[in-house]
């Protein structure tokens, strides 16, 4: 799994407290998450992810993802709602 399905999704949550809203309102299908983030940062996402069933994909740079979602900074979590 790469930058490609952030990029192709049709809306993403970023930021750790907006995608934990949305997975429990049960809106998120996947969850990504880059590995230089801060484990404090990602941990509640990933947590509340592997509880509820949601896909959790690591990818390796928090810039590199923020510009897959078409942003200027990086970005730990991304959750994708909808395809």
């Amino acid at each position: 799994m790469s930058y490609d399905k952030v990029k192709q999704a049709s809306q993403t949550i970023i930021g750790t407290k907006q995608a934990v809203k949305a997975m429990h309102a049960g809106q998120v299908t996947a969850l990504f998450v880059a590995n230089d983030a801060d484990n404090w940062v990602t941990d509640p996402a990933i947590l509340l992810a592997k509880e509820i069933g949601v896909p959790v994909y690591h990818v390796d740079s928090k810039k590199e993802l923020g510009k897959a979602c078409g942003i200027h900074v990086g970005a730990a979590v991304v959750a994708i709602t909808a395809m």
